[in-house]
């Protein structure tokens, strides 16, 4: 990687750019990130049921897209809010490019669904049509759909005796027109399939063969209307608004949720989609029904929810999955025992996840259960998994005696209901639970544990840039940086006190939180480089996120480029910047890292005066996204790495193997569209580099030398 060409100007031509010009449409861009996810279905370097899997996320990922943000523009056009987003569309304009570019990816992802079908018959996997069933098959089937379907499939007729039903979000159904065979009348019928049935029924025999459930219940619609003949039938998915709206003058805000969680279920109708060649009638009768305009219907060419086609992956077929990772326990740790609070002593460290264990964590927490010179763990839990080892852990440090305090955010979306029950199970064993801000996503990731030792104090803490939460640690790559040190350990009992008792810190010594100073932090740093260049000094940044949306640092970065600082971005998802536009953003690149692992970990990286990278560099590691949500309505933070190998090993290390990398990286262009980048020569893979090479620790001297493949070239 050569040194990019830096270009400077004195004044900001930026400015004369219009907002239209300056920014790209999050909506738009979110989509392009999903179109991302869906082009590693088409990527041959993955094995094919990976790439299936990759195609079922990227419908997943649509699915959730519809349920909360098209749901929001959808109710600012109803409610008649006409507010232009900030790069000045209207809700209508925005709902309708939303919807050409969403129906242009479905078809996409048909396109990729015909060709991995075609594939997996290849590998011995079929998908077989009603048509190609035998015999065999027919009488395995009957009992299966009696067993299995039948009993939990209710028929329904829609007269004006019986009214259309409530189908739930995600609902799938099938509709038909049926006529009678002694009287010749016509009748209109639904079966709804509930979630619970499996969407894919593996048939007997050494062939692993599926055949879908709608297909399955086609074959035997004579049981659920004996008398009637089918004139016509269709099947149909509908989207549902699943955006919560929550009193925030209510006291009880467990109990809001609850009930909030109840009217989700029963949402608004945001997406139709229903199987091409539905007969017109049976269509307008969906359409009148639901209380849906015809441009909230999509027909779909295929497969009906795509989402679903992972079940597909089946057991065996190992040489078709990714090779299994077996994440490396920190040697740091090891070396102590497995006492983590040894290892902290010794010297700070991070563990770089998911290439290192996430059990470390849990770890820290079970020994500070376990401890009895331990009187007080302090959590945040934004989301954890179901039978959570982390809320395990507190719940038995309570039982101890131990003071502990939990910190559960009930807003966090689609984990409300489990974030509740843990909340319950706490509350019962002795934990005190408390729910945070109405106002404000408790988003940060701290623990912080208080050990008595000789006769002092001393705080051990955790920073986090994911969730406390064993599986996603598996597939996301995050940063956990643990230290005891002390103004840090000061900083994090402050940020609980605001949490628990709305207590505001007036100055934090070395951390630094949002909704207060993130933003302010970061625009003070980037005004730093800006001056470093001016003065005809190096300056440089380089910053990881999931998404950069928020307009004003958007701007400051425009004004750091027309000085001449060279900005380098890796930004996963949503981007709003448009980079390389002459006389704007020359100096900015921005790519995107879409793999294996779902990148995570937000780090920013100033040069200090210095090329990137320095040992003089400034680092950070945060749990926010450059969004105003995160820096105005959420409690987040923004961690500095002072100590020299933590930082060398984030910014030499993590930062360059993912500058370097091409094999999984996009480009973003001017026009916002994105360009996967060239692999010829010999591509790099930051997923495969820290899958061979786990361990950060020991390796800060060899950063500078031979046998360390990322050394930037200046």
């Amino acid at each position: 990687m050569t040194a990019p060409e830096i270009k400077k100007t004195e004044n900001l031509p930026y400015l004369e750019y219009p907002v239209q010009d300056r920014l790209i449409n999050r909506e738009l861009s979110w989509l392009r990130f999903n179109q991302r996810v869906m082009e590693e279905s088409n990527n041959l370097d993955h094995p094919l049921l990976e790439r299936l899997r990759f195609l079922s996320i990227s419908g997943s990922n649509l699915d959730e897209f519809y349920m909360v943000r098209v749901a929001g523009i959808r109710g600012q056009i109803t409610a008649g809010i006409e507010k232009l987003s900030n790069e000045g569309l209207t809700p209508t304009e925005q709902l309708d490019q939303i919807n050409q570019f969403a129906a242009g990816l479905m078809e996409e992802q048909q396109d990729r669904w015909a060709d991995l079908i075609v594939g997996l018959k290849a590998e011995g996997i079929h998908l077989v049509d009603p048509d190609a069933i035998t015999a065999t098959d027919m009488d395995w089937l009957e009992q299966y759909f009696l067993e299995s379907v039948f009993p939990i499939l209710t028929p329904l007729a829609i007269d004006p005796a019986h009214p259309f039903p409530f189908i739930p979000n995600l609902g799938f159904s099938i509709v038909l027109e049926l006529e009678n065979n002694i009287d010749g009348k016509t009748m209109m019928a639904l079966l709804p399939v509930p979630r619970q049935t499996k969407r894919f029924v593996r048939l007997p025999g050494d062939t692993v063969r599926f055949i879908s459930v709608e297909n399955c219940i086609s074959l035997f619609l004579s049981r659920f209307f004996p008398n009637y003949a089918i004139r016509g039938q269709g099947i149909f998915r509908l989207i549902r608004d699943s955006e919560m709206e929550v009193d925030e003058e209510a006291e009880d805000l467990v109990r809001v949720f609850e009930s909030a969680l109840k009217r989700r279920r029963r949402g608004h109708v945001i997406r139709l989609e229903v199987n091409e060649g539905m007969p017109t009638n049976l269509l307008k009768l969906v359409e009148r029904e639901l209380h849906i305009s015809n441009s909230e219907i999509i027909s779909v060419k295929g497969v009906l929810g795509i989402a679903e086609v992972d079940q597909l992956i089946v057991d065996g077929f190992s040489h078709l999955k990714f090779k299994p990772h077996d994440p490396r326990f920190p040697q740091r740790v090891k070396d102590k025992g497995g006492d983590c609070f040894a290892a902290i002593r010794d010297k700070d460290f991070v563990v770089h996840h998911p290439f290192e264990s996430f059990d470390v964590v849990i770890s820290f927490l079970q020994q500070a259960a376990l401890d009895p010179d331990v009187v007080a763990i302090k959590q945040t839990l934004y989301r954890t998994s179901e039978n959570s080892p982390i809320v395990r852990a507190l719940i038995d440090a309570a039982e101890a005696g131990k003071s502990v305090t939990a910190l559960v955010e009930l807003k966090a979306r689609f984990d409300e209901a489990s974030n509740i029950k843990w909340a319950r199970d706490m509350e019962r064993a002795g934990v005190q639970v408390v729910y945070g801000f109405m106002e404000l996503k408790t988003h940060a990731k701290i623990s912080v544990i208080v050990r008595r030792e000789n006769e002092t104090l001393r705080t051990y803490v955790h920073f986090g840039t994911g969730n406390y939460h064993p599986i996603t640690a598996k597939v996301y790559t995050d940063l956990s940086f643990f230290t005891d040190d002390e103004a840090l350990g000061r900083d994090a009992v402050h940020i609980f006190n605001f949490l628990t008792g709305y207590a505001r810190p007036k100055a934090l010594e070395k951390a630094v939180v949002s909704p207060f100073d993130i933003r302010t932090k970061l625009i003070e740093m980037i005004d730093r480089e800006t001056d470093f260049a001016r003065a005809g000094k190096p300056a440089s940044v380089w910053a990881k996120m999931n998404a950069l949306v928020d307009p004003i640092v958007i701007d400051k970065l425009y004004e750091a480029s027309c000085a001449g600082v060279s900005i380098d971005l890796i930004v996963r998802g949503i981007c709003c910047l448009r980079p390389g536009v002459a006389g704007m953003s020359e100096n900015i690149r921005v790519k995107s890292i879409v793999g294996r692992f779902l990148e995570h970990a937000r780090v920013t990286c100033f040069g200090n005066g210095h090329p990137m990278p320095s040992e003089h560099a400034v680092v950070y590691i945060s749990s926010s996204d450059w969004m105003p949500r995160n820096f105005e309505r959420r409690v987040e933070t923004l961690i500095p790495l002072d100590n020299p190998t933590v930082k060398s090993q984030v910014l030499d290390q993590i930062m360059v193997a993912n500058m370097k990398d091409t094999r999984q990286s996009w480009y973003l262009n001017p026009d916002h569209s994105y360009t996967r980048a060239d692999v010829s020569g010999e591509p790099f893979s930051a997923h495969e580099y820290f899958l061979k090479n786990p361990s950060l620790s020991g390796m800060g001297k060899a950063i500078k030398g031979k046998d360390f493949p990322l050394l930037l070239k200046e």
